[in-house]
């Protein structure tokens, strides 16, 4: 396989936002998808990236995502609100309803928005960390289409359903946690399809509970619902599989039952004719602003305090070094932003794709 290229990172969100404007999203819309799809990058994390981007060209081609953004508001309280995203664009969906829980925790301490009729909205990190930025913390989750089976079953039932949290500190970056629920996720396993290298032995099980570790497999029989990932901890309850299983069964009620919304197989994307539709995803964002219970700067020596005392815990035999959450993230944006953002020769070729129909000129240097 031909070496990874690195290309500069302001190309390659111009490029995004070219696509996205040539697929005739909204200027401002796409600024906001653009942005966080460069921050999945940056933050290192390759799956949320400018690799998804041909994801949501083909569904937008398909007609299965729409370019406008229309939300509705359902209900709306003074500390809370119930949003119907009419199957938009998901970045736009949940920036927007993330600042409607911020406005609402500026006056009234908290804000808590639920959210229907949503598509995936990228990395879930990057919607508490835009409370963080403000002197707040956040939380948001989301469902997403089955893959995950639940403990004792080899059926996928439940969505990657990840849990975001972010909170300001003193150390110079926000602590910011942001996984999905099962051991990995679709994205990962795309990465490695593309960098051509096996998925790791104990994430994935076919229908009969044996591994599977062939990317390209899997990716086919997650398709068809015949392989499903396994949650944290695991096949069984030895490893604590069981409590990776109950987080995402939290995070499907969280998502679907405060916006009445729909979850788990009605998610696959298909009608009852076997026809395409939109995957109606479900999101609940909660913003707390700290001015209303300490001052902001007592919250952030405190967390940072935590975020030290578990840097300084002792080091494990030939460990030199403990993270926090947000840490490695923090530390890999500069990287990214000196090196460029990692292109191989797969995820070359759909960028050249995308550039071709689309025609979209002047990046014949790169790709």
């Amino acid at each position: 396989m031909a070496e990874t290229d690195y290309i500069p990172v302001d190309v390659i969100a111009d490029f995004m936002m070219d696509v996205f404007q040539g697929l005739e999203v909204a200027e401002d819309d796409a600024q906001i998808c653009t942005d966080v799809l460069i921050t999945s990058d940056l933050r290192g994390i390759e799956s949320h990236g400018v690799a998804r981007l041909k994801y949501y060209y083909d569904r937008i081609q398909a007609g299965v995502q729409f370019i406008t953004t229309d939300i509705q508001v359902v209900k709306e309280t003074e500390t809370t609100a119930v949003l119907d995203g009419r199957h938009g664009m998901g970045h736009v969906i949940a920036y927007r309803a993330m600042r409607v829980a911020m406005g609402k925790a500026k006056h009234h301490g908290l804000g808590a928005v639920a959210v229907r009729n949503s598509t995936h909205f990228g990395i879930a990190g990057y919607y508490p960390l835009m409370a963080a930025k403000e002197g707040m913390m956040g939380f948001v989750v989301t469902n997403a289409r089955p893959a995950v089976a639940p403990t004792f079953s080899t059926e996928p039932m439940l969505g990657t359903n990840p849990i975001a949290f972010a909170a300001p500190s003193d150390m110079g970056y926000p602590f910011c946690f942001d996984a999905a629920t099962p051991i990995s996720q679709r994205g990962k396993i795309e990465v490695l399809a593309r960098a051509e290298k096996p998925v790791p032995e104990g994430w994935v099980i076919d229908k009969h509970g044996n591994p599977m570790t062939d990317p390209d497999e899997i990716l086919e029989a997650l398709g068809s619902a015949t392989a499903a990932l396994l949650p944290l901890g695991g096949a069984g309850e030895e490893l604590a599989g069981h409590k990776g299983y109950g987080l995402g069964a939290m995070v499907e009620i969280l998502s679907a039952s405060l916006g009445a919304g729909v979850f788990m197989k009605d998610l696959l994307g298909f009608a009852p004719d076997g026809s395409r539709r939109p995957y109606m995803l479900g999101h609940f964002f909660l913003a707390i602003d700290i001015e209303h219970f300490i001052p902001l700067r007592v919250s952030q020596f405190i967390t940072g305090q935590i975020m030290r005392a578990l840097q300084d815990a002792g080091k494990a035999p030939g460990q030199e070094r403990i993270y926090v959450a947000g840490e490695k993230e923090f530390e890999r944006e500069q990287i990214v932003q000196e090196q460029g953002v990692p292109i191989n020769p797969n995820l070359r070729r759909e960028l050249q794709t995308m550039r071709d129909e689309l025609n979209i000129p002047g990046y014949d240097p790169y790709f």
